[in-house]
């Protein structure tokens, strides 16, 4: 029934859709601090429903037969953003054992030790002895006194804590995080993103390798020569590792217009790349602007579920694609 119904939503040819999956990571183990997470054996489980749902195509000849319209029915691509350690180890041996390919989007600022502002509140947050957090003075908000006394509090604090700084400006983020950082007493790790050397392993292996700037900003805050030096200096790093031209892209947390705005769209045809990644809902058709594609993951855990949620999205991409295609 599922295979029939996302293949009425979703058909072959000029009116198909493309599905395009995203994740950042697949943990070892289940996380009690984010219990909703994708772990290992999940991460498995989900693509062997991908592998027998859909039509799994690497996300550059997915965007190219999207464009000619020769797409297969059921057509969906998988891609990761950031470049976590974890997309090496646990995910990329699930996806070669499933003989599926993904896209990992990389922030190249932080491979070979670098870590993330937004980990770096994560593990403070969860290593901290200490048994509440004061951040009153940091965030100039009366409301940052953090009980830390159970997993629910701890990732009660981390969402406010990270709500609040995802907009700062990057240096005076870089700056509020590493207060933060020192003020929990806790000592970090410095392994959670990949090497450059796994980087090689993963496109050696198979994998596609897009750029996701280099210190992962929100684009839309950033000034034209910033946000060039951003994607720009990201792509040149990948492909001096690669050894091949990278023509990926995705918009870090990729919100239009909040995260992204359309110099940042401008810039992304300007300096080369052949499509580009958002993260609004949806799924694309013939129609849809290749520098912003849509991006979509439900997050059920039973087939039945993931598989209808699936198919209402692209159902409801259908829709709204019709008038666009009528016209064409």
């Amino acid at each position: 029934m599922l295979h029939s119904l996302l293949q009425f939503a979703s058909p072959a040819g000029a009116r198909a859709r493309l599905s395009v999956l995203v994740l950042h990571r697949v943990l070892p183990r289940h996380d009690p601090l984010f219990p909703e997470a994708i772990d290992a054996a999940r991460f498995d489980e989900l693509c062997g429903w991908l592998k027998s749902l859909f039509n799994v195509l690497p996300l550059d000849t997915a965007v190219e037969r999207l464009r000619t319209g020769s797409l297969p029915a059921r057509a969906l691509a998988i891609s990761f953003d950031d470049g976590y350690a974890d997309n090496h180890s646990q995910a990329m041996p699930i996806l070669l054992r499933h003989g599926l390919c993904a896209t990992f989007f990389i922030a190249t600022g932080f491979l070979d030790g670098g870590r993330m502002w937004n980990d770096t509140v994560t593990e403070a947050v969860r290593r901290t002895p200490l048994a509440s957090l004061d951040l009153r003075d940091l965030l100039r908000n009366d409301a940052a006194l953090y009980a830390l006394d159970d997993s629910m509090q701890r990732r009660a604090a981390l969402e406010a804590i990270i709500g609040q700084a995802k907009y700062l400006s990057v240096d005076k983020r870089a700056q509020v995080v590493h207060d933060i950082a020192e003020r929990s007493g806790a000592t970090l790790p410095n392994d959670l993103m990949m090497t450059s050397e796994q980087l090689v392993q993963m496109h050696r292996a198979g994998m596609q390798i897009g750029a996701h700037t280099v210190s992962h900003p929100i684009l839309a805050t950033l000034d034209e020569h910033a946000a060039r030096r951003e994607m720009h200096d990201s792509k040149l790093r990948l492909e001096e590792l690669l050894g091949e031209r990278v023509g990926l892209f995705a918009y870090p947390n990729g919100k239009p217009g909040e995260d992204y705005s359309p110099a940042s769209v401008a810039l992304a045809r300007e300096i080369g790349f052949d499509a580009a990644m958002s993260t609004t809902w949806g799924a694309a058709h013939r129609a849809t602007d290749p520098f912003e594609m849509p991006r979509f993951t439900p997050w059920d855990r039973s087939r039945l579920r993931f598989g209808a949620r699936m198919a209402r999205n692209l159902w409801a991409s259908r829709d709204r694609s019709m008038p666009a295609m009528r016209g064409a």
